[in-house]
């Protein structure tokens, strides 16, 4: 697994809410790393929908969320229902 970019900068604040509006259409990419046991293209190329994958992270314990290639915060999976969800616990 690649090393996780470090936030460079602080999250700007006063920053009117019509400036926030006006940049909500921007594009952002939002990943969620996880890192799998023996994971490879071949398990990747045959996924479908239900597989459970054994992950290195312990159970409730944070991965990193990045948005377009930066660190923004923590977050851990929950079961909402019957979908997977993730809840941000701290950003950064």
């Amino acid at each position: 697994m690649a090393s996780l970019p470090l936030a460079t900068r602080d999250v700007p604040t006063g920053i009117p809410d019509e400036l926030w509006d006006e940049a909500g259409w921007l594009p952002c990419v939002l990943s969620v790393d996880l890192t799998v046991r023996q994971f490879t293209v071949r398990d990747l190329l045959r996924l479908e929908a239900g597989d459970i994958l054994e992950s290195k992270s312990a159970n409730g314990a944070d991965v990193p969320v990045i948005v377009n290639n930066r660190l923004i915060g923590w977050a851990e999976f929950e079961v909402v229902g019957q979908r997977l969800s993730v809840r941000i616990t701290e950003l950064v």
